[in-house]
């Protein structure tokens, strides 16, 4: 589980790496590189739902499902990562299980770290520097308990820890690569907000696109969403004719939090669509690339049952109601016009 703000770019980009700290250590088994995309088995889809920070609200899954029935043709669901987090009651964790695991999925920070025999990484979340070490202290906090109550379900256990870290998928003609934090990191927090809004960060974007042939990162981790496009290379842009798609533009999706708050006063989630149809409902935001639509649909799930759910688990003084009360009642500040839709450089 992440931070509730925004980083400031200099902290987000310069990933925890010298850190011994538990909560800010990026393990060296979460780093797999970009061009381990182009080499991984690729399934196709017209509708691809990308489901990132589920954090155990069932309310919130109840809200997937809902949008996925109101599909013309069943769309294919990847929940990619962390879908565990507030779910330590044994009965709410055996159930983001099972219907979590009826569909695609992959390991976030908080699945990598039940299988670990020691705390050093602590909750797997390589917190910048920059984040209050009381939110890091918590988060630990909070793994202990969920990886304690992961261990009493061990035939679930053993398929958590058999997902792999990244998914490769072609909607269309497009290339889509699904990843829990960012192209090169199970961790990383290269595809925050802010982080892609640094005029520096072209560069590593060009790279990593071609290094991984892909069209488009959906990414979730760093826990505010956004939509962000970027010109090919010239060298790029040459094959895309190769590729099948249509776009000169690459792009980047982070749909924040499908279980949380995602915007100040406005309670409910966030979840990725990339297909080749528009949403046949409401969106946040929405935008072509090539032969795709990518949306950022809502999900409004019941929000007053939601945080009695959590209470039920968490109560007042918990580490996690200490950490995400605020977030779950009133949202964090920011503002789904700092999620538009806009080309970077």
């Amino acid at each position: 589980m992440k931070a509730d703000a925004g980083l400031a770019a200099d902290t987000v980009t310069a990933i925890a790496t010298a850190t011994t700290t538990p909560g800010r250590v990026c393990p060296l088994r979460y780093r797999y590189g970009a061009a381990a995309l182009a080499r991984a088995p690729e399934a196709t889809t017209d509708t691809l739902y990308v489901i990132g920070g589920l954090y155990g609200n069932l309310r919130a899954l109840d809200a997937v499902e809902v949008l996925a029935r109101s599909e013309a043709t069943p769309p294919r669901l990847c929940f990619n990562g962390d879908f565990h987090w507030f779910d330590i009651d044994d009965a709410a964790h055996a159930e983001t299980n099972a219907r979590v695991l009826a569909h695609d999925a992959l390991q976030g920070n908080v699945e990598a770290e039940f299988g670990s025999a020691d705390e050093d990484a602590g909750c797997g979340c390589a917190y910048p520097e920059h984040v209050d070490a009381g939110v890091v202290e918590r988060s630990n906090l909070i793994h202990r308990a969920l990886k304690a109550t992961a261990a009493r379900q061990p035939q679930m256990l053993a398929r958590i820890q058999a997902l792999p870290m990244f998914r490769r998928y072609r909607v269309g003609g497009t290339r889509v690569g699904v990843v829990h934090g960012d192209a090169e990191s199970l961790a990383g927090w290269r595809f925050d907000v802010a982080a892609l809004d640094e005029a520096a960060a072209l560069a590593w974007l060009q790279q990593v696109f071609a290094q991984a042939q892909v069209d488009v990162f959906a990414s979730t981790h760093t826990c505010l969403p956004a939509l962000r496009t970027l010109r090919r290379s010239g060298r790029a842009n040459a094959a895309v004719a190769n590729n099948g798609a249509a776009s000169t533009n690459f792009a980047v999706v982070n749909n924040g939090a499908a279980g949380m708050p995602n915007f100040s006063g406005e309670l409910s989630g966030l979840c990725t669509r990339i297909a080749t149809t528009p949403a046949p409902g409401a969106v946040l935001h929405e935008q072509r690339l090539g032969d795709v639509f990518i949306a950022l649909l809502p999900l409004a799930y019941d929000a007053p049952r939601w945080q009695a759910d959590f209470e039920t688990q968490w109560p007042p003084g918990s580490a996690a109601h200490r950490s995400y009360f605020e977030r779950i009642t009133r949202g964090p500040a920011f503002t789904p016009a700092q999620a538009a839709p806009r080309q970077l450089g």
